[in-house]
């Protein structure tokens, strides 16, 4: 598995953390509604170019012959 393959390990992960805590979480249920709240902030065209840089970087890899790709 490659890691610079991985959208939610270059993009997701990170901001989810940088949104959900900004301030001290109390309870589980305080952190999953912080979670929710940080994924509908999510916008269409945010989306569009995490895809576009994902691709961007699958090209990079195989042109690189950085081995194969599952799918």
């Amino acid at each position: 598995r490659s890691p610079d393959l991985t959208s939610c390990d270059f993009f997701l992960w990170r901001y989810l953390k940088e949104q959900v805590f900004q301030t001290p979480i109390d309870n589980t249920d305080e952190l999953r509604r912080r979670i929710i709240i940080a994924c509908k902030t999510i916008s269409p065209e945010t989306l569009a170019e995490v895809e576009n840089n994902f691709l961007k970087r699958l090209q990079r890899h195989i042109m690189n012959d950085s081995g194969y790709v599952e799918g």
